[in-house]
């Protein structure tokens, strides 16, 4: 008898770029002031520096996502896969265009579906700047250009396309 496949593969790790031969990737100077909670979130610059979303942004201010760079460390040595604390200051990775792993944290992705941020209403598991796959009242905004190109995996991870 042959082996049995129990447990389908990790979708892939938030933030790190799913397709690089089709991704437009920048640097960009990180704002110390408004360090990043993690990777594959949506960003914005202000006064020429890249941020985190924050409460009552609209849509319109997402720029890009935040790259998780391989192989990163993060903020300690030690931090597992799929986990590092992004660094506060220095240079960072802006997606431009292009695919991504991300972690959707309420709703049911769908290849082609909309990809929500969440900009107001702040709850456990669903952070201000979080990814969603349901519209949230006032609470969400969809993110212009952004879709799920499938389901995703059991631990919330998902690929997204942007501005492809």
């Amino acid at each position: 008898m042959g082996n049995a496949i129990l447990f389908r593969m990790a979708s892939g790790i938030p933030g790190d770029i799913s397709r690089r031969s089709a991704s437009t990737v920048e640097p960009a100077t990180l704002d110390s002031a408004f360090p990043f909670p993690s990777y594959g979130v949506p960003a914005k610059k202000v006064n020429g520096k890249l941020r985190p979303i924050a409460a009552g942004d609209a849509a319109s201010v997402v720029i890009g996502w935040y790259v998780r760079p391989y192989p990163t460390t993060g903020g300690a040595a030690s931090d597992p896969l799929g986990t590092a604390t992004p660094p506060a200051s220095g240079i960072g990775d802006q997606m431009r265009r292009g695919y991504m792993t991300v972690k959707n944290n309420a709703g049911t992705p769908a290849d082609r579906g909309l990809v929500y941020m969440r900009v107001a209403a702040a709850a456990a598991g669903k952070p201000i700047g979080g990814v969603e796959a349901a519209a949230d009242s006032t609470n969400t905004v969809v993110i212009p250009g952004a879709f799920f190109t499938s389901a995703g995996d059991a631990n919330g991870n998902v690929e997204i396309e942007y501005n492809i």
